[in-house]
């Protein structure tokens, strides 16, 4: 088992799938605190993602279509590159959900996504070196065949949940309406 750590522990269990979330940097307030009762990791990241999902303010540049598509064309490519296998993916306005499948080590997928994806989305925003993308991200890795099926729907029914769209397949930044090969 690959493990790693920066602000939270990574797991990487050979053969299993991974649930990994990051935001954008700036998205959330500093002063965003977990109440103190809620500190297991499930439950911070449904806060946090709460929190994220009803964005209205900070930078919402995923909403942005060039810029959304600069994240999924990296997302494709490391598929075609044999980096991951890409079951499932959503852009909301600040972050991103993925379900895949790694083939290489985690934080060797995670770099090249976030790296790439950055460079080319500051492109498209004309900005030229600015941190783009929080520096932690969030990860789980997928323990039954149950929890996979729950983690795709959770992914794909995002927008919906948030009020976005009325079905999954009209949110044009989704494995639900683009989906993956």
């Amino acid at each position: 088992m690959t493990y790693y750590e920066r602000n939270l522990p990574h797991w990487q269990p050979p053969g299993q799938s991974i649930f990994i979330t990051w935001r954008l940097r700036g998205s959330l307030p500093a002063q965003f605190q977990i109440p103190a009762g809620e500190r297991s990791s499930g439950k911070r990241f449904q806060q946090y993602d709460c929190r994220l999902d009803s964005a209205k303010v900070g930078p919402l540049w995923l909403m942005i279509p060039r810029v959304a598509e600069c994240v999924i064309d990296v997302l494709r490519n490391g598929q075609d590159q044999k980096l991951f296998h890409l079951n499932a993916y959503v852009l909301m306005a600040n972050h991103v959900h993925v379900l895949i499948e790694p083939l290489a080590p985690l934080a060797e997928i995670t770099k090249l996504i976030k790296g790439r994806s950055a460079r080319a989305a500051n492109q498209a925003l004309s900005r030229s070196n600015a941190r783009f993308w929080q520096t932690e991200s969030f990860d789980h890795w997928v323990r039954n065949p149950e929890e996979w099926q729950r983690i795709r729907a959770y992914i794909e029914q995002n927008p919906v949940k948030a009020g976005l769209v009325a079905n999954p397949k009209d949110w044009p930044w989704s494995s639900a309406s683009r989906p993956v090969a």
